[in-house]
């Protein structure tokens, strides 16, 4: 098995559950970590928090290169996969100078702030020797990649009416980045992303979408409720927010009624966060694989580098589409009205 020589740019939260993920997957080998501001403390790289776990403090192996700016891990030949993991406005300069260095590369949503900038980024590719894959982690999560299957499947029927839910405070680290939404684009780009993704995944594009949102912290809109439009007439909406109280913690769900069952995920059920209901039936608690969807990203981008093939289950287009429909949902919130896709 090919061995994938990962560089990672960023030692934030983000970074470092990458860096965490990368660790338990076969083939994939760290071999260089970049930060501009955080340094090494004898080889040890600080901790940070996030909106739903803290990651932990971890000590470079020898083999491990630190590099002071993103160009020289970037040139580095050792690295074959550049991991982006920095604030939204560097995505696009620094994925297209990997791109055009010959590197693969995987980014942290949203891929840019706008659909133009995403483009820029595609453009890129297009051209690339390497790969770009945008690191969409939902459609990898536990319990929610269970959902997918059973949707495009009908495994209970058609689906009726499906709504996520992803909120949680404000983030309180990076607040310099996440609370100019000019650029970082508010919980709508970091948080509800992930939603609109989801929903584009199991039920296709959506032809318009309806958004009423409020602002608070950031300029941008910091809380989201999105009717969609599918194909198939189901009733989809999805809500996403930065204005929960501070120590209410971070929590996601969904709940999907079919024709015959409804499925509920609620992520502060810890072990039975996904339930399905049918009728006549007791509850059953469907088990969720003991993973994450960092680790099931990663390892669809390094697999796929093994075999010599593009990732498929998100592509550089899925990304530009996600941040398409961010965008008209923006303008739906700004306009009051109904903004096709």
């Amino acid at each position: 098995m090919k061995t994938v020589n990962v560089g990672v740019i960023g030692l934030g939260f983000m970074g470092l559950v990458h860096i965490k993920a990368y660790r338990q997957i076969p083939g994939a080998k760290l071999v260089g970590v970049a930060d501009a501001f955080k340094q090494p403390v004898d080889g040890v790289i600080s901790g940070a928090t996030g909106n739903f776990a803290a990651a932990d403090a971890f000590r470079l192996d020898p083999e491990t290169k630190f590099h002071g700016n993103w160009e020289d891990l970037i040139a580095d030949p050792e690295v074959d996969l550049v991991d982006i993991c920095v604030p939204t406005p560097d995505h696009v300069k620094l994925s297209v100078a990997a791109l055009r260095a010959g590197k693969h590369v995987i980014c942290e949503k949203p891929m840019a702030r706008t659909p133009a900038r995403c483009r820029e980024i595609v453009e890129a590719a297009a051209s690339a020797k390497g790969c770009f894959m945008p690191a969409m982690c939902m459609r990898f999560w536990p319990g929610w990649d269970w959902l997918r299957p059973a949707i495009v499947n009908e495994t209970h029927g058609k689906v009726l009416a499906a709504r996520f839910r992803r909120v949680s405070p404000p983030p309180a680290w990076s607040r310099a980045n996440y609370f100019k939404g000019s650029e970082s684009g508010g919980a709508l780009l970091d948080l509800h992303i992930h939603d609109t993704d989801f929903v584009q995944f199991c039920f296709g594009r959506p032809t318009a979408v309806f958004s009423r949102g409020r602002t608070r912290f950031s300029g941008a809109v910091d809380h989201v409720v999105t009717d969609y439009q599918v194909v198939g007439g189901a009733i989809v909406s999805a809500e996403g927010s930065w204005l929960m109280t501070e120590g209410f913690p971070f929590n996601m769900a969904y709940t999907v009624n079919f024709e015959r069952a409804t499925a509920d995920f609620d992520l502060s059920r810890g072990a039975e966060a996904l339930r399905l209901y049918k009728d006549g039936k007791p509850v059953q608690v469907v088990k969720c694989r003991d993973s994450d969807g960092y680790i099931g990203e990663l390892s669809h981008m390094v697999e796929s580098l093994q075999q010599g093939t593009r990732p498929t289950i998100v592509t550089i287009q899925d990304g530009l589409s996600a941040v398409e429909i961010c965008d008209a949902e923006e303008r739906s919130v700004q306009s009051g009205q109904v903004v096709k896709v």
